[in-house]
Order: structure tokens, then sequence, then C-alpha cells
């Protein structure tokens, strides 16, 4: 690296780590994180410099950055296969602390509650997944599981799997749960022909379900809050 571009040389106040020790991680900017996690630059570019180039893959937005593979995020010239998957890393560990402080919650009151858990493992896909919570009669969440992953434009959830689930963990109600990678939240009529046929098939068998969330980015629909259920 050349002597100017080494974060040793650069003013006290653009040190990142330094900068992070003395006013705390709230005062960096997002390129400035992203520059400790990138560690060290290129013999042309400075951590923060490569760091500004990745997040302008992402148009400066974190969640976009969220949604980047490994092969894109070493589009930036300067970011390897090591330096893409300590990003994305990051980016995973963000998803979990949301989804842990969901399910932190004593009980589950409210479709916007569910969404604090689901959303976190739901919004930044590029293709369609399926996910339920299971919960005992007093709405506390048991699990969260994934079903199933899909395409672009769809998956499938086996109604079987999602009930023989519920009974294996004793859980008496549920929250199921899907993405649209368009963005687009209306509920299409294959997802209201699901959530009846879920709703028919664990009232069968004991099991109440509460609400049918669609996640399309950092929007949500809940079809029972629409009247959809």
């Amino acid at each position: 690296m050349s002597e100017q571009k080494s974060i040793k040389n650069w003013l006290e106040d653009d040190r990142p780590r330094e900068k992070m020790i003395q006013k705390g991680a709230a005062a960096l900017t997002d390129a400035e994180l992203l520059a400790i996690l990138i560690s060290s630059g290129t013999k042309k570019k400075s951590a923060l410099d490569l760091a500004r180039e990745t997040l302008e893959l992402a148009n400066n937005n974190l969640r976009e950055l969220g949604r980047l593979n490994l092969i894109e995020l070493q589009k930036t010239n300067g970011i390897g296969e090591a330096r893409a998957i300590t990003i994305a890393a990051a980016m995973e560990l963000g998803r979990r602390r949301q989804t842990a402080e969901g399910l932190e919650r004593i009980k589950i009151k409210s479709s916007r509650e569910a969404v604090e858990i689901v959303m976190p493992l739901l919004q930044d896909l590029n293709h369609e997944c399926f996910c339920v919570l299971y919960m005992t009669h007093a709405s506390k969440v048991i699990k969260t599981e994934i079903i199933s992953s899909g395409g672009i434009t769809g998956t499938v959830a086996d109604i079987r799997i999602i009930l023989k689930n519920a009974l294996l963990c004793n859980a008496t109600q549920m929250i199921i749960a899907h993405n649209h990678p368009s963005g687009n939240k209306t509920p299409s009529d294959q997802d209201k022909y699901l959530t009846r046929k879920v709703k028919e098939s664990s009232a069968a068998m004991d099991i109440k379900l509460l609400d049918h969330l669609i996640i399309a980015g950092n929007e949500f629909l809940s079809m029972l809050d629409e009247g959809f259920m």
C-alpha cells in the first residue's frame, strides 16, 4: 500500500478505528464501518475508498447491500472472496440480531410484532421463501422455521410439512409468512388460496392460523389486518 493511502497516515478524524474508539460506533458513517470490515486497502485505494465503491454497488443502501451475493460483492476491484465473505457475514449477523430481538418478546400481540421476527429473514432475499412462526396458546413463539425456498416468482409451501412440524413442537397457533422479491406487497390469488387452505387444514387439527404476512422489502402486508382472512 502506498504511504499516502495507508490508514496510519490519515488524519486522526479520518481513521475509522480510532474514530470508533474516541466517539463510538454510532459516530461512524456506513462507509467507515464497512472500511473497518474491509480492514486494509490496495496499492491505489484505501479501505475507505473500497467501502465507498462497494456501497455504490448497492446504491448506498444497506438493505440493498445485504442482498448482494459473494460474486456481486467482488465486482468492486479490490474486494476479493475473503473480504466479500466478511461483509456478507456482517450482514447476516445484523439480520440475526433483529430476529433475536423480536423473539425476546413474551407474546406476539400484533402483526407488526410478528413482522419484527420474519422481516430480517425475508426482506433481503432475491427469491421467494416461506417461513412459519410456531406459537403456544399464549402467543409465545416456540420457533421460527423456513419451510421452503423457490424462484423469483414463487415458492411451494407443503401444508403437510407445516402441520407435522406444528405437532412436533406442540404448537397451537401459527403465523405464516413469505416474501415478494418484486417489492409489491399485494397478495396474489395463489397467496389467498394458500391462506385459506392452511387455515382450514390447521383448524381441523385444533391449530389456529393467526395471520399470513407478505414481506416486500421494508414494507409488509397482513392478510388478517387487510381482511383477507
